[in-house]
């Protein structure tokens, strides 16, 4: 599947380009959608619009400002790995940060990100993190639950990087970069539903830990609004930062 969709514009709204590495399972997309869908029904606000890049497919905007703001979602792959079109995406990222243009990266979008600036990522030594997790977040002075399912995860942060929220057995899972840039390991756009239709699919490799964990998902009280609502005040400009290293 190649393509790069283009919705409707309006020139007082924000222009925000999906970078997206991957696709929704074949089995799950015609009930879930695509991964650029649970993006656009998420961030859904009549400030903004979005374009879909599939990079997974080679199709890249022609320059950083073909948008006013940037979103990387999640995917199968490993940043690390040798794939034409990974390098060429290190590359956009790079020109977005240097560019000051808003991005958010989620998930995989996370990793290539703090891989692209400089960082590193690996396999986490725990395996698979899966279901409702809980993050410490430093600089919001609270904990925030979201959606997980990844088995890598950025062991060492960009020197650009700072540092505002970590879990049990992910360090280095929020990094905010700046006044621009926010990516987080944890899934916002994620329902328990999808979660579920994935663990049939994809979940014969995880632990019965694990697999209670994803089928509690329904049940738990996830932070979705709250960080959902912190993505879009970032991608509109709208957003006050709140450093952990001050006060």
């Amino acid at each position: 599947m190649t393509y790069a969709v283009t919705m409707a514009r309006c020139s007082n709204k924000k222009r925000i380009g999906i970078l997206q590495p991957d696709h929704t399972p074949s089995e799950l997309i015609a009930k879930h959608g695509d991964y650029n869908e649970f993006f656009i029904r998420s961030l859904a606000d009549e400030r903004l619009e979005f374009d879909t890049y599939a990079v997974v497919d080679g199709v890249f905007p022609t320059r950083v400002t073909d948008a006013d703001g940037w979103l990387v979602t999640g995917a199968k792959y490993a940043a690390y790995e040798q794939h034409d079109w990974i390098s060429k995406l290190e590359r956009l990222i790079r020109e977005i940060y240097d560019a000051r243009i808003p991005m958010v990266g989620i998930c995989f979008g996370h990793e290539i990100i703090a891989q692209a600036l400089g960082g590193r990522v690996e396999k986490a030594k725990r395996g698979w993190t899966v279901g409702p997790i809980d993050y410490q977040r430093s600089d919001l002075k609270k904990t925030q639950t979201i959606i997980a399912w990844h088995q890598d995860q950025v062991t060492v942060k960009p020197p650009l990087a700072e540092l505002v929220g970590s879990s049990v057995d992910c360090e280095n899972a929020v990094l905010r970069y700046g006044l621009t840039g926010l990516t987080y390991q944890g899934h916002p756009e994620i329902t328990p539903a999808y979660l579920r239709d994935l663990l049939q699919l994809q979940g014969q490799h995880l632990s019965e830990t694990d697999r209670q964990n994803v089928l509690g998902a329904a049940d738990a009280c996830l932070s979705t609004a709250d960080i959902i609502l912190e993505i879009k005040e970032l991608l509109l400009g709208t957003h006050q930062i709140m450093s952990s290293e001050v006060g």
